[in-house]
């Protein structure tokens, strides 16, 4: 028995020795250890996110805004408003919303007795931005609302105030300030990347066919206000000073009755402090262009595409070199609403406030008033 003892214990020695000795030294582990892989995901515990609701159903909400919400982290749709009943339930069925937080005009002000809803996005025609982010002002929620801010330089007061009034953030949706090639672009020219800054030209034009609320003088409609604007407010962001006076032209066919409320093209000129002389034209009746460049001592930035949703190309030249720079796309709308509901969240002011908005349209009610009389026109401040 001992002997048999000893040959089943030789046995188990010598397969140990045999394994140790065909082991490599550098052989992985065949089981996993203990503890988690360094490079294993384990979920967070999801971060507080901010009830939207978007007011009005038309083209920009459904192609951009509500897919945008899919690329999102702080920001969920939980409420809609539009005066198509039908178009609203198919929206709310494909996005899981509740049909009880589908609101119509005649509703609206219902908003502020769901406390589902944090923040409202206004994605209404021109003319009533400014009825309608007063009233979601007064229903307690934080509004932020597409560019143009306004029909006027006095609505843009009105809201201001009222967002005030109503102690809630007001942000205008100026979707280029949270995406990476125009900040890229921002930074380059306001720390000297081109040198000194000397000229600006800027071109955002398109073809613009009726019917559409673009060509409707009644809701606030026309190219600088839809398409324009982008070059005024590049203009400022590039430059970081507002301009103080204001020549334009503008071009309204007589034989084109889509033009007989709006001008069919407007180009303009922009004198800053700074001597910074900048250029823009808008059409709606002209191959698509959507590009600036910036003229400095030393060199220059270039984007094109600079206005589109995607696809932005930057172009900077510096002692004779000229490089493009590469940068990862976002989705400008679930930027800046991510970026809202950030400052919801944190109680911090957002990077285009409403007086961002209130200095574009002082620009444009200069512009208007240049085109019809003819001369240079300065700037309210």
């Amino acid at each position: 028995m001992p002997h048999d003892l000893n040959r089943r214990g030789f046995i188990a020695t010598s397969a140990t020795l045999i394994a140790s000795n065909t082991m490599r030294a550098d052989a992985p582990p065949l089981a996993p250890p203990d503890k988690q892989p360094p490079n294993l995901k384990v979920p967070e515990a999801q971060a507080k996110t901010v009830g939207w609701a978007v007011v009005g159903l038309g083209q920009l909400a459904l192609e951009e805004i509500m897919p945008a919400f899919a690329k999102c982290k702080l920001s969920r749709p939980v409420a809609l408003v539009s005066g198509h009943p039908d178009k609203a339930k198919k929206v709310a069925a494909a996005y899981g919303l509740d049909p009880k937080n589908i609101y119509d005009y005649t509703t609206y002000d219902r908003l502020g007795e769901n406390p589902a809803v944090d923040a409202i996005y206004i994605v209404l025609p021109n003319s009533m931005h400014a009825e309608y982010t007063v009233r979601g002002l007064k229903a307690g929620k934080h509004v932020l609302c597409e560019k143009p801010m306004a029909a006027t330089v006095a609505e843009c007061e009105q809201m201001i105030a009222a967002a005030k009034t109503a102690n809630r953030k007001l942000m205008i949706a100026y979707r280029l300030r949270y995406e990476p090639f125009n900040m890229t672009a921002i930074e380059v020219c306001r720390t000297g990347g081109a040198g000194k800054l000397k000229s600006i030209t800027a071109s955002n034009c398109q073809t613009t066919k009726a019917p559409n609320i673009r060509l409707s003088k009644a809701l606030a409609g026309g190219p600088v206000q839809d398409v324009g604007i982008y070059c005024i407010n590049a203009f400022r962001y590039l430059t970081g000073e507002e301009p103080t006076e204001v020549t334009a032209t503008a071009h309204q066919p007589k034989d084109d009755p889509q033009f007989r409320e709006v001008p069919e093209s407007v180009s303009f000129t922009l004198r800053f402090p700074s001597g910074v002389v900048a250029t823009g034209d808008c059409s709606f009746g002209t191959a698509e262009s959507r590009r600036y460049r910036v003229q400095g001592s030393e060199g220059l930035v270039e984007m094109d595409p600079a206005f589109a949703y995607r696809g932005l190309r930057l172009n900077v030249q510096k002692g004779g070199q000229r490089s493009e720079i590469k940068l990862t796309e976002v989705d400008h709308f679930a930027a800046e609403m991510d970026h809202f509901s950030e400052c919801v969240l944190a109680n911090k002011a957002p990077r285009t406030p409403g007086e961002e908005g209130l200095a574009d349209m002082r620009v444009i009610e200069a512009i208007d008033e240049a085109t019809k009389t003819g001369r240079t026109v300065a700037v309210r401040s």
